[in-house]
């Protein structure tokens, strides 16, 4: 899929700026910004560096401020928004076209008869954004000046002009800045010739003050920002020509714009030749496999250098164990991309507690923060993808202790309260002022949906885990009765979710006002996850060559399973997944927008969440038999990823029409889930 604009979205400025790039460099580092190139958010920079690989992200070039000169004519080719609301100037009535090519962004200037365009990607490995730019038709030559924006700041904050002690130094090709003593250097480089095409000229000191962060205004967070201007380029293209001019922490980064752009197609060329559906796939889930890989990233271990791990989102969440564990099957395995499903799963059985993953890495270090109660049970769905796809039974021997740990620990208990019932076999999780579950807002000490007691995907995961450890069991030869006895308490204790007063299920029972009859989104894994209502492949033991059946006993009967989907799918569906919860429930929020509270308090109240849309599309596939519609379901995907996030899926939706689209501009699950469900599909066949 060609993801293309012309005019009447680039000269739009409100439609400009609503739609954002996106590229990464594999270590948790990104530059990402607007089509216009106006900066809207904290978020946007050409060099936000991970310092600290995964994390540590630090914002350093924030932009490049680019004036042309052609025929006598100045151009510029920037815009920007002051504190008072202007626009000064307006560079983006200069953009003729926007485009990706394969995950590298593309404008084209219009200037009278010249055409100049520019690409933006990074260096995978490495904190080095390369900013290309090429003369690609013209009568004459032109001359460009790029002013270097810069900036040193954590990438959650916002920066104030003040007595900033920077060091600049001038280099061959270019300049160092140094923030101050200990701030890691950014380098400002470039491919031209010194002494034919390219002249620095360096202003220290001089503040650039008001950069007006709309986007952030809009979230109700501190909207204004400064940026120090450190240096001008100056450069002279000749038609059919190209410079680079490269940003980095690296004092000696690849300075061939030419060699670097090939490196990176050729990545973008390899990812999809892994990617081998057995039907033909439509360009844009091409295209989300080139987005699948951008939430891939080092997480480096003592034990494990090469270990990786995956980002939730972009452009602020950093990796969290629920989001990992749910995203890993699409992005990884979906993808052909099995030795990086392995290391991940690898990475996290070793931070293992209690028979917990944890569900955050602080953004700062320190120890890892251990308060999900779903998180360590999607990991055994995780693990049973992996497992299932390659048949690594050595893999699966390496894990086999660390997934009995948990088991035993959930049978005993663990922190927060998570427990199995011993009468009925369901999973209970919570304690006041702490949120377990994926719909964890919380502001201050009040969690807005505490879900206390059992919670019903947690009852539903914990029957597919303990489904999947006796496959596992009988694959290694080791006992599995243990197992397959505590599935089936759960089968036996899940009738008491059924609520014959609403025909469909609870979401959460025991809590402390009873049971919860709120329809949300959480029963449709009852019937989506492949062990719970859609019978197992038998259990096949590679090393004994044999094959063993598994005892299965579904969780709802047909009926209940059909009407929990058209449940799903009357009060919740929209066109980009499910609403958090019903319309016509009195808590309900069908906007997301507003300060921090107002925010949180309709995460999970309404909200639609992309990620969703997998599990329902999956379900209403085993319930009704029928891909074609299926695969409907999923088609609204194809166009959102032309809005927000260009080139990928975001977080969330508003659950009032028109379901604008709101949090991340790119997220880990959602994609995942959407090429997972269309594998799914297309591997049913129609």
């Amino acid at each position: 899929m060609v993801i293309a604009f012309g005019r009447e979205i680039c000269c739009n400025l409100d439609s400009a700026e609503s739609r954002e790039w996106l590229v990464t460099n594999g270590i948790g580092g990104y530059a990402s910004g607007t089509i216009a190139n106006l900066l809207t958010r904290r978020y946007h920079g050409l060099l936000v560096a991970a310092l600290k690989p995964p994390l540590g992200r630090t914002l350093m070039l924030a932009k490049l401020d680019e004036t042309a000169v052609y025929a006598d004519r100045a151009y510029p080719l920037y815009t920007n928004r002051w504190a008072d609301s202007t626009i000064e100037p307006h560079g983006y009535n200069c953009i003729e076209s926007f485009h990706l090519e394969g995950t590298t962004p593309v404008w084209r200037f219009a200037l009278a008869d010249a055409i100049l365009e520019k690409r933006i990607w990074m260096q995978q490995g490495a904190n080095t954004t390369y900013i290309q730019y090429c003369l690609h038709r013209a009568s004459q030559p032109i001359a460009l000046a790029v002013k270097a924006l810069v900036n040193y700041r954590d990438y959650h904050h916002t920066t104030r002009a003040g007595d900033w002690q920077v060091r600049l130094e001038t280099l061959t090709g270019g300049v160092c800045v140094t923030a101050f003593d200990g701030a890691a250097p950014l380098y400002l480089l470039t491919d031209a010739e010194p002494e034919a095409k390219f002249r620095v000229s360096t202003s220290l000191y001089n503040w650039y003050y008001g950069f007006y962060l709309a986007a952030e205004r809009q979230r109700g967070l501190d909207y204004c920002e400064d940026h120090l201007h450190a240096a001008t380029f100056h450069f002279a293209i000749a038609p059919g020509e190209s410079l680079t001019l490269i940003a980095s922490t690296e004092k000696n980064p690849e300075l061939n714009g030419g060699k670097a752009l090939e490196l990176r197609q050729a990545g973008d060329r390899a990812l999809l030749q892994k990617w081998s559906p057995a039907s033909e796939s439509p360009d844009w889930i091409d295209r989300l496999v080139l987005a699948a890989d951008q939430f891939i990233v080092n997480r480096p271990l003592p034990e494990e250098p090469e270990g990786k791990t995956i980002l939730a989102g972009y452009p602020w969440f950093s990796d969290w164990g629920r989001d990992t564990a749910i995203a890993l099957p699409g992005l990884t395995i979906c993808t052909g991309r099995w030795e990086i499903a392995r290391s991940i799963l690898r990475t996290f059985a070793r931070y293992v507690d209690r028979g917990m993953l944890p569900n955050r890495f602080p953004d700062a270090g320190g120890a890892p923060e251990y308060n999900t109660a779903d998180a360590t049970l999607w990991y055994f769905e995780a693990v049973r993808a992996y497992c299932d796809c390659t048949g690594d039974e050595d893999f699966l021997s390496e894990l086999w202790p660390t997934l009995c740990e948990i088991i035993d620990w959930h049978v005993r208990g663990t922190r927060y309260n998570i427990r199995v019932d011993p009468d009925d076999g369901l999973v209970y999780a919570g304690e006041s002022g702490v949120q377990l579950t994926w719909m964890d807002a919380k502001i201050g000490d009040w969690v807005v949906t505490p879900r206390i007691g059992k919670p019903i995907e947690l009852s539903a995961l914990w029957y597919n885990a303990v489904q999947a450890m006796a496959s596992f069991a009988r694959r290694l030869g080791k006992p599995h009765n243990e197992y397959q006895q505590l599935g089936d308490r759960t089968a036996a204790g899940f009738d008491r979710f059924w609520n014959d007063s609403t025909g469909y299920c609870y979401d959460v029972l025991d809590g402390p006002d009873g049971h919860d009859s709120s329809l949300r989104p959480n029963q449709i894994f009852t019937v989506s996850l492949p062990l719970n209502s859609i019978p197992p492949h038998p259990a096949k033991s590679l090393s004994a060559g044999t094959c063993q059946e598994t005892r299965y006993t579904p969780l709802l009967t047909p009926i209940q399973r059909r009407a929990v989907v058209d449940a799903c799918a009357e009060g919740l569906l929209t066109s980009h997944g499910l609403r958090s919860l019903s319309p016509q429930h009195p808590q309900y929020r069908g906007t997301y927008q507003g300060d921090q509270w107002q925010r949180d308090s309709a995460y999970h109240q309404g909200t639609v969440w992309g990620w969703s849309i997998g599990a329902f599309v999956l379900a209403h596939l085993h319930v009704y038999k029928n891909p074609a519609q299926a695969r409907e379901f999923l088609e609204p995907m194809s166009h959102h990823i032309t809005a927000a996030g260009v080139g990928t899926l975001g977080e969330i939706f508003e659950g009032d029409a028109p379901h604008s689209p709101r949090g991340c501009t790119a997220q880990a699950w959602t994609v995942a889930e959407v090429l997972r469900a269309w594998l799914a599909i297309n591997t049913v066949g129609v």
